[in-house]
Parts: C-alpha cells; sequence; structure tokens
C-alpha cells in the first residue's frame, strides 16, 4: 500500500538555538499591531522562562494617536497625539522591563536606506494598505538577498489581514530554509509571499484609506474584537516558530 508523505516546513536552524534575542519588527502600531506587541511581549517573557535569548523587538508607525483609536486599539485618553509605536513602547518596555525600540517613520521605499540598520529575524505586517505590503515584500527580498550571511537575515514574513468579521495571518519564507534530509516527511524549503500567494486579490482589492473620525466610525469598518482575535492566533504561530 503506497502512503503519502505529508509535507513538512522546518525552521531555520538557528531560531531553533539562538546565541542572541531573535530580532522581530512589528510594522503598523494600529488595530491589530497594538494588540500584537503585547502578544510578542507575552512570548519574550515565556521564552526567558524557558532558558530562551527572548526576543528584540522594534515597532515601525508613523501615525499619532487620535480619538478614534481609543477602544479597539490599545491607546488611553492621556496617550492622545502621541506617536502610536512610542505610546506602545513605552507601556511595553515599563511593564514587562523590555529595551524595545520605536521607530516614528513609515516602513517603506522612500525611507529604505534610513531602513538599513533595521533588519530582524522575522517581520510581522500589521498594515492596511495593499502598496504597503508590496513595498515590504520588495524590501524584504533586497535585504535577503544582499545580506544573506548576515546575523539578523530575514527569514520569515507573517502579514496580517482582515475585514470587518473576518482576517487571515499567512506566514512566509524570505527565500529558501535550508532543510534537513528526511525520510518520513517531504520537506519544504520555501512558503509563499502573501504578495504572490495573493497577488491577484491585493491587485484587484479596493481601498478605502480615509480615517475614522470617531471610534462609532472605526467600529462600522471592523468588529471590536476581530484584531485581538487575530493578534492571538498569529501569536500561537509565532510562538511554534521561536520556542
Amino acid at each position: 500500500m503506497k502512503t503519502t508523505k505529508t509535507k513538512v516546513h522546518f525552521i531555520e536552524k538557528y531560531l531553533m538555538q539562538p546565541a542572541n534575542p531573535l530580532t522581530v519588527n512589528l510594522i503598523g502600531a494600529g488595530g491589530t499591531g497594538s494588540h500584537v506587541l503585547t502578544v510578542l511581549a507575552k512570548i519574550h517573557t515565556s521564552l526567558i522562562a524557558l532558558q530562551h535569548p527572548g526576543l528584540f523587538v522594534r515597532i515601525f508607525d508613523e501615525d499619532i494617536v487620535t480619538s478614534a483609536n481609543r477602544g479597539r486599539q490599545l491607546f488611553a485618553d492621556a496617550e492622545t497625539g502621541l506617536p502610536k509605536a512610542v505610546a506602545l513602547i513605552n507601556r511595553v518596555n515599563r511593564f514587562f522591563g523590555t529595551d524595545w525600540k520605536a521607530v516614528t517613520m513609515e516602513f517603506s521605499k522612500a525611507n529604505s536606506t534610513r531602513l538599513q540598520g533595521s533588519k530582524a529575524h522575522i517581520t510581522v505586517s500589521c498594515v492596511d494598505k495593499v502598496q504597503a505590503r508590496f513595498e515590504i515584500a520588495a524590501i524584504l527580498q533586497q535585504w535577503h538577498k544582499n545580506n544573506a550571511y548576515h546575523r539578523d537575515n530575514t527569514c520569515y514574513w507573517m502579514d496580517y489581514g482582515n475585514g470587518r468579521h473576518t482576517g487571515q495571518v499567512v506566514l512566509a519564507t524570505i527565500g529558501k530554509i535550508e532543510q534537513p534530509a528526511s525520510k518520513k516527511f517531504i520537506t519544504v524549503d520555501s512558503l509563499p509571499l502573501p504578495t504572490e500567494e495573493f497577488k491577484e486579490l491585493f491587485e484587484a482589492a479596493k481601498e478605502d484609506n480615509t480615517p475614522s473620525c470617531s471610534l462609532a466610525e472605526a467600529l462600522t469598518k471592523q468588529d471590536l474584537f476581530i484584531n485581538a482575535s487575530l493578534a492571538d492566533l498569529g501569536g500561537s504561530l509565532l510562538w511554534a516558530v521561536a520556542k
């Protein structure tokens, strides 16, 4: 009887036994990103308890906190007017004792030169704009091509996306990840980029990028708990990658 082998992707070997904290770039500090940062802090604390070096996180966002961000996003009244990235990182650093960094600029081609010193093992994107995803893909691929043997060479990209009531989390590799020989499994050395796997959907998407003027208006576009639910689901996948 012929048996079908299961396809399996083995995590990049350095990530399994790192000598230093794993670096993570979190792009977007809004509805999903604000929740994902807290998830990353929980993962970091848990890894430390397991004698792992933990995580070092940078969060990228050029926006400031407005009254419409309260409620669905993790911001307080007192943080209105502050850069989102700074407000979130200050809070997490105080609470969890981390030394993570806020970067108050857009992760984009326009800033690619200034981003050169910000490479990370894992990139997590929580962005609304389709064009932003294509730019992130281009930057990560260029980094991987130019710095294949850099200690913080980009290995994985996790992209969050959602509508009003539904969403998805996609994990991709940047380039090919060397796989061990296996008689039991069919090893998969690359996972497709979101911009390749869903290219037609992205290009056909009609976007409304007009900022919401109030929390009530924001809730007509996205359900109150969709972002937090997705953050936890993606966090579970990241936990499996990192631990």
